[in-house]
């Protein structure tokens, strides 16, 4: 038996693991490390699962080809001269436009993908460029990167010494937090109370977070900007704005006084569905905490004014005088790969750099909207998507209408995907190019580390060796063949060049990372280059992790705006005012509305087919309200009709009061019960997919993020 060290890869808290593993290659136990410096011995059912993922019998262990319509096992030089044989010609007679990258949430959690994904799609050269970011997060790089400077300065609550936090559309006891990075929040939390401190909670649904907090407000789906808004106008009409020392690096105080006139609380009130006696107390409480935090996530950002709430949440962060203190919402400072870290390059962020061809909507974080990329396959001409690479992601479970991609996929000319899995994406490729498993690569987080509650840095070599291609070979081998240069390119080479663009970028001789290769060279590389006294040798040498201290205040070296102050009212997020006050005439909504749900055992589809996590009965229910089934007629475990403008899906009705009335909730991510896959658990807990009446239509203004929370439906029985 040896005990291997790692660093959970499954979701964005980072827990340290003891991965138990026999003389067979066989793991026998996961449990958390309690030497770990971050998690300290934490763990969660997904965590728990990392066996069942090494050992899943429906992993693809070599490369597919589709011949004749059914996949075919092939060598790996046979898959790349396929790629070579049908992508060139796409490239060199319809332009590089012509090919799409989809980028799933999982390459998020894996090294390769996230440093060497980048050299790829930039050697593709392609405007249409999707991820999962815009049915998830872009109007939070959005909003930061016109407030700060920088798409990833996004601030996080100081979770270890807040004394008030206010948490809207976030459920970070089952997410394990999200756009930041907390090993155990639940002990957190916890913790913030402890001390005598307050957490109060603002969603429509009574969550696992709700449970755990001091207060609950069920507000209705897509009014927390209003609300946000009043609780500014509280301030100012209190005379409650304290900057603190941020004072002299803030401009536009006086743009959001005026922003916030209209938006009273007895204004929003009957629209949110919160008193306004009640929006007074939270916003006064807010700003009489010693030291307090408000964080928002997907509810807050999945819906159609994702960005203005992104925005006003780091805007009462500031006029309590709570950025960028301890206690408050802070910026982490990351080891490697932060672009705001000291001495970094002063580049202010800006959007629109090019449109998509059909409805013109903008780029935003070198990406266009996603709910765009059925439209950019059908609609003939010029740029028309003609190939799509797909990397680690299931657009077909987590897009809007994604009954019209599907069908749009089975347009395309040739696709690629990179999966371990033959899902209900990967189904409609030509060719699938499968990757080792979590067990058999090594792992440094370095997207996550940039959003941590305390700055800690650890390395996990791989703990069991495979004769798999590591994926950032594949990607290499991906990048020869759209360069030109053939489906045999020299991978070292390639590589050596990669690293000597990381090695210059940081000021440094790339011989100094020594003989190492891949992904273990370019994070020696940022390390070196980082702003600690710190190598790759160091983290090899402290298997738990090294605690690089708690966050610190760092305005003004993190900012990077023209001015070089904190933007509190860009014109790029303000033009979005004028939309959201004409809200203030309107009468409350009273359709049904859906909202999404997550569970613990659940993360996103690829997670979907491990046993462990899909006992139980079935989970996938659309929650309704007592109140809501009587009116309308709905039998607990009976069906449902779903109906919108998008489509229609049957769903189990779960009759709960963890929903206010006139919402009803249904978890993403399911609907396994299609032809063509090879997930066995997965069709045996298919659920339905929530997608099917997401209107790809109903948009974010500012980003292009699909609304998946607010959607208006009508429910019948079924």
């Amino acid at each position: 038996m040896t005990t291997a060290h790692v660093t959970c890869p499954l979701c964005e808290a980072t827990c340290g693991l003891n991965v138990t593993i026999d003389e067979s290659r066989q793991v026998t136990r996961v449990q958390g490390d309690p030497d770990d410096v971050f998690s300290k011995g934490y763990i969660c059912p997904k965590g728990a699962s990392l066996g069942a993922l090494h050992h899943d019998p429906d992993r693809l262990t070599a490369p597919l080809v589709k011949r004749d319509g059914k996949f075919v096992e092939v060598s790996w030089d046979e898959a790349f001269a396929e790629i070579d044989a049908r992508l060139r010609p796409i490239i060199e007679q319809h332009g590089r436009d012509a090919v799409a990258v989809y980028a799933g949430n999982p390459s998020a959690h894996n090294v390769s993908a996230g440093l060497y994904g980048r050299v790829l799609y930039k050697a593709i050269g392609t405007k249409n460029f999707y991820t999962a970011g815009t049915v998830d997060q872009v109007p939070k790089h959005f909003s930061v990167g016109y407030m700060f400077g920088d798409g990833f300065s996004i601030p996080v609550p100081d979770l270890d010494r807040t004394q008030h936090l206010l948490i809207l559309g976030a459920n970070p006891l089952v997410s394990n937090g999200s756009l930041m990075t907390a090993a155990d929040v639940r002990g957190r939390l916890k913790g913030i109370r402890k001390r005598g401190g307050k957490i109060v909670v603002v969603d429509p649904r009574r969550t696992r977070t709700t449970e755990a907090a001091d207060e609950h407000h069920a507000i209705r789906p897509g009014t927390d900007a209003l609300l946000l808004f009043a609780m500014i106008n509280v301030l100012f009409a209190e005379n409650r704005v304290s900057l603190g020392r941020l004072a002299e690096h803030v401009n536009g105080l006086d743009d959001v006084r005026e922003l916030a006139k209209d938006f009273t609380p007895e204004a929003v009130a009957p629209l949110t569905g919160i008193d306004a006696a009640e929006i007074r107390r939270i916003a006064l409480e807010l700003a009489d905490a010693e030291r307090a935090a408000v964080y928002g996530r997907i509810g807050t950002t999945t819906q159609t004014f994702g960005t203005v709430c992104s925005w006003l949440i780091d805007v009462l962060n500031v006029l309590t005088g709570n950025l960028d203190r301890e206690g408050g919402a802070m910026f982490t400072l990351a080891a490697a790969g932060q672009n705001t870290g000291p001495g970094a390059r002063r580049k202010p962020f800006r959007t629109g750099r090019w449109k998509t061809r059909v409805r013109e909507l903008p780029e935003i974080f070198g990406e266009v909207p996603v709910a765009t990329l059925a439209e950019e396959i059908e609609t003939p001409g010029d740029g028309q998507v003609r190939a799509l690479l797909t990397v680690s992601g299931n657009p077909c479970l987590s897009t809007p209408n994604s009954a019209r991609l599907t069908d749009a996929l089975r347009q395309l000319d040739f696709m690629i995907s990179i999966d371990v899995y033959l899902n209900e994406t990967t189904r409609q490729a030509d060719v699938i190019l499968p990757g080792p498993t979590q067990l058999e690569r090594p792992h440094y987080d370095v997207a996550l580390y940039q959003l941590a509650v305390r700055n800690v840095a650890n390395w996990t070599p791989a703990p069991l060796s495979t004769s798999m291609p590591q994926e950032w070979e594949t990607l290499l081998r991906l990048t020869g063949i759209v360069t030109g240069q053939g489906p045999d390119t020299s991978v070292s080479a390639l590589d050596d060049f990669v690293a000597g663009q990381v090695a210059q970028s940081g000021g440094l001789d790339p011989a100094v990372a020594g003989d190492r290769t891949g992904p273990a060279r370019l994070i020696d590389l940022m390390l070196r280059a980082g702003p600690y006294d710190i190598t790759l040798a160091d983290l090899e040498a402290a298997p738990h992790g090294v605690d690089l201290g708690p966050l610190k205040p760092r305005v003004p070296e993190i900012l990077r705006t023209a001015s070089g102050k904190i933007e509190l009212a860009p014109e790029a997020i303000t033009v979005d005012v004028p939309r959201l006050a004409a809200e203030l005439a309107k009468a409350p909504e009273e359709r049904m509305m859906l909202i999404g749900r997550r569970h613990l055992s659940s993360n996103n589809s690829w997670m979907h087919n491990l046993e462990p996590l899909v006992r139980g009965g079935n989970r996938c229910t659309v929650q309704v309200h007592p109140a809501d089934a009587t009116r309308l007629g709905l039998a607990d475990g009976a069906l449902a009709s779903v109906n919108s403008r998008a489509g229609k899906i049957e769903v189990p009705v779960e009759v709960t009061d963890e929903v206010r009335q006139g919402v009803v909730s249904i978890p993403h991510g399911w609907g396994h019960d299609l032809d063509g896959v090879r997930t066995q658990v997965a069709a045996a807990h298919a659920g339905v997919n929530s997608n099917l009446v997401a209107d790809e239509s109903q948009l974010d203004v500012l980003s292009g993020t699909a609304v998946l929370n607010g959607i208006p439906v009508e429910l019948t029985p079924a």
